[in-house]
């Protein structure tokens, strides 16, 4: 954390991290600040063309699992329809026909905006409404609700009766079938039983969970079964985006833990506070069409237009450059790096959760 970061009071007899009340253990996240400035907010680029300025074009991915995966369904069935005889009933994630998990493109969407909206100088997507109505929120970080003036992040993804720019695909597991694990009761969130939640009456920041060097699993005794994507599991998927500048796609890229100075991984679905949900992120290759004309009069793709190799990693290092010069914020970079970073050595939590 940097030093020029306000400082919140501590409950006694408790280290940083917040939690729930002084009762219980410490839970593992820490909140990232929210910039001094008030957000930019500007026109964004529009759907109605492809602006020669700025960038298209399709990012290809590679999810890889580190601590096991559970992206709910909300579905729960009998351990016998999805081929686990041992289990009476287990929560589900999306598994298509042919027996392969698949992690819906609204969640990925969501894990990425977080960070995106954390490290630059952004509003709030969602809010809770009673601390709206408490004014527990600095105004200038109320959501966007004004689609000629939005922040960098709603520029990006979206806002009220604005689409956004980039387009998520689900993400496919390349292997078939799934394991089981037991995640332990998890307690709700109780901000206003903490300090830890709040700087002088305001929203301390953006909270985020610590990506930890494994899971817990408890047995089937003590733990909830939940259909997962076990480690080393890998996905893949496509990323599309249209207009984006140079620093919009760089930040991007930091996101996806393409920055040497910042390796980050994702936090992925449920169990965050226990070290679920931790993904590491491979760029396969881009997808960038040189001639948007050339590219609606044929089926073809040209392979000139692909991104491999060292053309990838020099057109990344460029855009990530163009990011820090000119939209992330340094501070909460470092904040929300100290949290995300991966590998880590960092233990999950042991008692409640």
């Amino acid at each position: 954390m940097t030093a020029n970061r306000p400082q919140r009071p501590q409950p006694p007899n408790r280290p940083s991290g917040g939690g729930s009340s002084p009762e219980l253990p410490p839970k593992p996240y820490e909140f990232v600040s929210f910039p001094q400035e008030r957000p930019n907010l500007q026109r964004p680029a529009g759907h109605h063309k492809y602006f020669s300025d700025r960038l298209h074009g399709t990012l290809f991915l590679t999810l890889k699992v580190q601590t096991s995966l559970h992206v709910s369904t909300g579905v729960v069935v009998m351990g016998s329809d999805i081929g686990n005889n041992r289990i009476p009933l287990i929560k589900t994630m999306v598994q298509g026909v042919d027996q392969k998990l698949s992690i819906q493109g609204s969640s990925l969407k969501g894990c990425i905006r977080s960070v995106y909206e954390a490290i630059t100088n952004s509003t709030l997507a969602v809010v809770t409404n009673k601390y709206k109505r408490d004014n527990k929120y600095p105004n200038e970080r109320l959501p966007c609700n004004d689609k000629e003036q939005l922040c960098p992040a709603s520029r990006v993804f979206g806002a009220l009766n604005w689409q956004g720019l980039l387009d998520f695909n689900d993400a496919k597991c390349e292997s078939i079938g799934s394991s089981t694990g037991f995640m332990p009761s998890l307690y709700r969130p109780r901000p206003d039983e903490s300090s830890a939640y709040f700087i002088r009456g305001k929203v301390a920041g953006r909270k985020f969970y610590y990506n930890t060097n494994r899971a817990i699993d408890k047995d089937q005794n003590s733990g909830i079964p939940v259909q997962q994507a076990g480690r080393e599991y890998t996905f893949k998927t496509q990323l599309h985006f249209k207009n984006l500048t140079a620093e919009e796609l760089g930040t991007l890229f930091i996101i996806l833990g393409q920055d040497s100075k910042y390796t980050i991984a994702l936090k992925v679905g449920g169990g965050k506070p226990i070290g679920m949900g931790t993904m590491t992120t491979t760029i396969d290759k881009i997808h960038q069409p040189q001639n948007l004309k050339q590219r609606y009069s044929s089926y073809n793709l040209n392979q000139s237009d692909e991104l491999i190799g060292e053309k990838l990693q020099q057109f990344i290092k460029e855009n990530i450059q163009a990011a820090h010069s000119r939209l992330i914020q340094k501070q909460q970079l470092e904040e929300l790096a100290a949290i995300l970073r991966y590998p880590t050595d960092r233990e999950p939590p042991s008692g409640m959760y």
